[in-house]
């Protein structure tokens, strides 16, 4: 990434400065797991609506989700990947 003038630095070298090693990878996680979760809803066609009826996850909770704005829990992530026919798995790294 390229170093901003203004600052002096990247965002890179800014967030590995303010950040731990393990909340970095954490905030990674929940980006990578929201972004699936969003791509999967679009690419069926799937409005946030219809998927609160089937999964029971209520729209509201949906959204602020997809906004960043909470942290998904497994049991919620669960109940919304599976009607977008996709599961959580643990693999090796």
């Amino acid at each position: 990434m390229q170093n901003n003038s203004a600052i002096g630095e990247s965002w890179e070298e800014v967030r590995s400065r303010i950040f731990t090693p393990e909340e970095i990878a954490e905030s990674d996680l929940r980006v990578a797991l929201i972004g699936e979760l969003i791509r999967a809803r679009q690419d069926r066609g799937i409005t946030q609506k219809q998927l609160e009826e089937m999964s029971g996850v209520t729209q509201p909770v949906i959204a602020r989700l997809e906004r960043g704005t909470t942290s998904p829990n497994i049991s919620t992530l669960t109940k919304l990947l599976a009607p977008l026919g996709k599961k959580l798995a643990i693999v090796p790294m």
